[in-house]
């Protein structure tokens, strides 16, 4: 594809990505068939070809509308088309920076401003957003059904192992998932501690940066990107008894952006060289525990596991380009696992999608949850927070962290 950038993003870092990128693209159409918002609404900008054709005009000059704001929007982010594109075009990247150009150029609605807002200062800061959280579980029969589907019901946290062990790991808590679903941490913790690895959670890191960044506050999400490095890097170089060879990811969501910080920081001289490092020791605890799959299957040899539906995040399989290894492990656990129809479609939830466009998201939530059911499963599992909590608000079959029926298993007398 040609391009001719205007002279506002010509010649910057940010210009430079999105013309490479641009110039990747054959138009050849290929994405348009696995985009979800595409084949819910059946408009050419509604899907990656059309939304790049967009962001190329703006960035060549012309003048972006609300309407192009809206068909960006629109997008889930879920990066299905990159895993598509026979050219490798890193669309993720380029509607970051389109969507960041449009929001400088086109004033939203005074509630629309409103609820972003609250979103990029509530959600990443533990502390508000932790007794924000179990206040709605206090008065949740009382909110409205929206309100409910976002705050699950109070879930106890399961304990902490306390060995210690000579291979170290660090975790990423995350901002919403100690809140919502605090077990997943501990079940994380438990399954390492019996493989023999010990888990350290630091205490400074907070969110990933992606609520911040995906909004539009890429300057506040690089700061968060920034303190977590700050906050692990200690526990790397050997502190307080704890020298780390791995970051650990259970939320595929922060897996998928802590792995980019290399990239995101790049030109960053005080972090470049701490955010690559960081990016090539972070593992989603799928690709960890292939390491242990002849120990998990000898400790779980007489486990006669449950039938369950696999869904898989959009951030791990076309984010982390992770696929088949959560199958392999559950299913080398004794575990019945069922792939669902279209197993590459998003679920709708989307990080805070489902908060800023519910209409889309509950569809295309109930379109997954119907394949998921399909399968007749005693339980349904996946690897995201935001998935789990999202599926859950629409079915009565229990939805867990696969990570958490691993712990079951473990847990469980032979």
């Amino acid at each position: 594809m040609q391009t001719n950038l205007a002279d506002f993003i010509r010649n910057t870092q940010a210009g430079e990505e999105a013309d490479s990128i641009l110039r990747s693209c054959v138009h050849c159409g290929f994405c348009t068939a696995t985009c979800p918002t595409y084949q819910l609404l059946g408009d050419e900008l509604d899907g990656p070809r059309g939304r790049i054709y967009l962001i190329k005009q703006v960035l060549e000059g012309k003048p972006a509308t609300a309407a192009t704001q809206s068909h960006l929007d629109r997008c889930l982010t879920c990066r299905n088309c990159e895993s598509t594109c026979p050219s490798g075009v890193q669309y993720g990247r380029l509607v970051d920076i389109g969507r960041k150009v449009v929001e400088e150029q086109v004033q939203r609605p005074f509630g629309e401003r409103v609820l972003r807002t609250a979103l990029k200062e509530l959600v990443p800061r533990k502390w508000i957003f932790r007794p924000a959280m179990k206040a709605g579980q206090m008065v949740r029969p009382l909110l409205p059904k929206l309100l409910q589907n976002k705050v699950p019901l109070p879930q106890d946290a399961g304990t902490w192992p306390t060995r210690t062990h000579a291979r170290q790991m660090l975790l990423l808590e995350g901002c919403v998932q100690p809140s919502m679903a605090p077990n997943i941490n501990s079940a994380t913790a438990r399954v390492l501690d019996a493989l023999g690895v010990q888990l350290f959670a630091p205490p400074k890191a907070g969110c990933c940066g992606a609520i911040r960044y995906h909004l539009n506050d890429q300057d506040g999400g690089l700061d968060d990107m920034r303190r977590n490095i700050d906050a692990w890097w200690p526990y790397i170089e050997g502190r307080d008894g704890i020298r780390a060879d791995t970051i650990v990811m259970n939320a595929s969501g922060c897996g998928a952006t802590v792995k980019e910080y290399g990239h995101l920081l790049q030109h960053d001289p005080d972090y470049a060289e701490k955010a690559r490092r960081i990016s090539h020791m972070t593992r989603d605890i799928s690709e960890i525990l292939l390491e242990f799959e002849e120990q998990l299957q000898h400790r779980l040899k007489d486990f006669n596991g449950k039938r369950v539906a696999y869904h898989p995040p959009c951030t791990l399989q076309h984010g982390q380009k992770i696929r088949g290894k959560v199958e392999g492990i559950l299913r080398a656990a004794g575990v019945d696992v069922q792939l669902c129809a279209d197993s590459h479609l998003c679920c709708g939830s989307a990080g805070t999608y489902s908060v800023l466009q519910p209409e889309l998201s509950y569809r295309l939530r109930d379109n997954k949850i119907s394949k998921l059911q399909a399968t007749d499963p005693d339980m349904i599992v996946t690897g995201n927070i935001g998935c789990v909590t999202h599926l859950q608000s629409g079915t009565e079959t229990p939805v867990r962290h696969w990570i958490e029926l691993l712990d079951a298993a473990l847990q469980t007398p032979s």
